[in-house]
């Protein structure tokens, strides 16, 4: 992988492990705050190689609020499980009301990272 991969994966970490507990985003709204508004595919990327960095990726879907990302996952309902166990409500590989639960780091967030 290239050095500024490596190193834009890094800061996505960084971003996905402020998302507090019982709340969600997305993969474009990570890429949107890190400065690379298009690069949402990469951030998924990211977070398909994030597991042993105590990242919670499971709270990192698409726009829609889809867990596109399921299947990188142990076990064929582990993304579901973990966001249902914050009490975030999960129908048909969805997340039910998901403006409620987004969680936007343009927003949240002061600096850049």
């Amino acid at each position: 992988m290239k050095p500024e991969t490596e190193s834009f994966f890094e800061r996505v970490y960084e971003v996905a492990k402020r998302i507090p507990y019982g709340r969600a985003t997305s993969y474009g709204a990570i890429a949107k705050y890190l400065g690379a508004a298009r690069s949402a595919r990469i951030v998924g990327y990211a977070m398909n190689g994030s597991f042993g960095k105590d990242v919670p990726a499971h709270r990192v879907v698409n726009r829609k609020g889809l867990l596109t990302g399921k299947h990188h996952f142990e076990g064929t309902n582990l993304m579901q499980q973990l966001l249902e166990n914050e009490g975030i409500e999960v129908v048909e590989n969805q997340i039910q009301n998901f403006e409620t639960v987004f969680w936007d780091p343009s927003k949240e967030l002061q600096a850049h990272l």
